[in-house]
């Protein structure tokens, strides 16, 4: 099959990426030559049709502009994106409609998000005249429709965002996005800036959302506890690469690299007697312009070996749909379970 040619979706994941980089430059001052931030280092991930996939790590690690070069937000260095098959990335600019067309996006800010001159009303019935998603004659009553789907009711639609709660506004963002009639949502720390009684009432709707219209969802976060509740599988990201993916449960249950080990042990826990964690993580993830040899992660890691801190980066290793990138041996795993044993409590609770 040639790379123009009518795939086959069933056989495609719904997005896929392979070996995506994305890559700035940075001044280095007059008479210094310019540098680049290598933000997205050769990543590969897919997402399933009806499947959420999370995506973890620290801020800085490139979360969020892995998540924009997915939707064609953000210019790739490298790598291929596909779409339902489709390759967008130097593909035509009609499969970057298509792919615009049928993908949608949260951003953090449930305020900056929406257009402060227009009213909820305005904003969603943007989205349906400038797609042709329904007739003209159709828009108020989609954009009511909409707004019940996230909770809220038609009369909101006369509303401004500055006249609403932070939860209301990120439901008019869900009600905009869902406006697109998108088959993938990428929901870029939708919660973060939420109480966290309005956080668990966005994640039941987009629970909610996910089972009745089929959509898939990238959650990209930095809360574990939301991320095991929502997720089918997660990635976890540190300095622009993936460095464990898998099922959620099994990620969370038996992490293979030390990362993702101190980040599930630093979930917090309500229990006074329960102990801290033994490793807990140490210090700031070092600059992205210079990165150290080997495993980026080891000046921080407790069980760094010396192959750890030498030659290049790690190759991802795989134990059937567990995927991790790090050298340490068998007789590691015995000392990175600890790490993460009875420390879980707070996310199932959640």
């Amino acid at each position: 099959m040639t790379e123009q040619s009518e795939p086959d979706n069933n056989r495609w994941p719904l997005l896929e990426v392979e070996a995506l980089s994305v890559a700035f430059p940075v001044s280095g001052g007059f008479g210094v030559k310019k540098r680049v931030v290598q933000a997205v280092n050769e990543v590969s991930l897919y997402i399933n049709a009806g499947e959420t996939l999370g995506l973890v790590g620290e801020s800085g690690s490139g979360k969020s502009t892995l998540g924009r070069a997915m939707l064609q937000l953000e210019t790739a260095s490298a790598g291929r994106v596909r779409f339902r098959g489709q390759l967008i990335t130097d593909g035509m600019k009609s499969d970057i409609t298509r792919l615009r067309q049928q993908t949608a996006m949260i951003f953090q800010d449930p305020f900056s998000s929406l257009n402060p001159r227009q009213t909820l009303g305005e904003s969603i019935a943007e989205v349906l005249r400038v797609h042709n998603k329904v007739a003209k004659a159709a828009i108020p009553a989609r954009v009511s429709e909409l707004l019940l789907l996230v909770g809220l009711s038609p009369e909101h639609a006369s509303r401004r965002p500055q006249a609403l709660s932070g939860g209301q506004c990120q439901r008019a963002g869900i009600a905009r996005a869902l406006a697109m009639e998108p088959r993938l949502i990428v929901a870029d720390e939708c919660v973060a800036a939420l109480d966290v009684s309005i956080q668990a009432q966005i994640i039941n709707l987009l629970m909610d959302l996910r089972e009745r219209i089929g959509l898939a969802i990238l959650f990209i976060a930095h809360d574990l506890a939301i991320v095991r509740r929502l997720c089918d599988r997660v990635a976890v990201m540190y300095l622009g690469r993936i460095i464990e993916s898998g099922p959620t449960q099994k990620v969370f249950n038996t992490p293979r690299h030390p990362y993702t080990a101190a980040l599930v042990a630093a979930i917090p826990e309500i229990d006074p007697d329960r102990p801290l964690p033994q490793h807990p993580l140490q210090g700031e993830p070092p600059g992205p312009v210079s990165l150290p040899a080997g495993c980026a992660f080891h000046p921080r890691c407790a069980h760094a070996l010396p192959a750890c801190r030498q030659g290049v980066a790690p190759e991802t290793r795989h134990i059937a749909d567990h995927a991790f990138a790090c050298v340490l041996d068998s007789h590691s795993r015995d000392r990175i379970y600890p790490m993460t044993e009875e420390r879980l409590h707070e996310a199932k609770a959640f």
